[in-house]
């Protein structure tokens, strides 16, 4: 299934808000688009891939003086929809947090918050609902920038996963109860680089895992997941 109508008006409505933001409030702002291939395993059932695109956005809200030093201030979120919605998720995400800067290096630490829409799960052809996922998560954020006029820049992302909270769905087709969380993962890393001062490209791999424990509410293990994501994307700094 393609992205709906809805996904369309929260991208537009995100890419607003950014747009709103940047001008009125912030020193420094980022807006991407990164287009890609996903690739989901759910169990030990085969993997299935799709197109994904992913619109992001960061700015800074305050940034350290000169005299006194210490941390930035920023926000930011993300809106990623594939384009097979049946066999992979959708998801939102917003956070705020602080990021330390050190020569060309830079150490974040944000306080984020992700809405993960599940996809169901087809076991010989019936049809079970898995239940959302939202989730609260502290990313640990590391970029470094190097080169001529440090125009390269590396950044690498790494975050352990809390117990999510289940958010069943409004469809009538069968529905699993709450599985037993186990462990979760997520690990990202990208390298780009910056053409001046408006734009910049950027490649990035992305690798996640879900373990949920074999229960009455995780029959075959249907929640574990494993996903990888491969992209590349432009953006505008301002």
């Amino acid at each position: 299934m393609k992205p709906c109508k809805a996904d369309v008006v929260r991208i537009g409505l995100f890419l607003l808000f950014l747009l709103a933001t940047v001008p009125a409030y912030c020193q420094r702002g980022t807006l991407g688009i990164d287009v890609g291939q996903i690739s989901d395993r759910f169990a030990a059932y085969p993997s299935d891939t799709a197109g994904l695109v992913d619109i992001n956005g960061e700015v800074t809200v305050k940034q350290p003086s000169a005299k006194n030093g210490g941390p930035s201030i920023v926000v930011g979120g993300e809106v990623r929809v594939p384009s097979d919605t049946n066999n992979h998720a959708k998801e939102y995400a917003v956070y705020g947090g602080l990021a330390f800067a050190a020569h060309n290096f830079s150490i974040g630490v944000d306080a984020q918050v992700r809405k993960i829409d599940m996809p169901v799960a087809n076991i010989n052809g019936e049809i079970f609902n898995r239940d959302n996922l939202e989730l609260f998560q502290l990313p640990l954020v590391v970029k470094y920038k190097f080169g001529p006029g440090r125009h390269v820049f590396f950044e690498a992302r790494g975050e352990p996963e809390f117990k999510p909270r289940y958010r069943s769905t409004s469809s009538t087709q069968v529905a699993l109860p709450n599985p037993g969380f186990d462990h979760a993962y997520t690990l990202r890393g990208s390298v780009g680089y910056k053409f001046g001062q408006w734009y910049y490209i950027r490649g990035s791999y992305e690798t996640r895992y879900f373990k949920f424990a074999e229960t009455s509410g995780n029959p075959n293990n249907l929640y574990n997941w494993k996903s990888n994501v491969i992209s590349g994307g432009v953006g505008l700094t301002f």
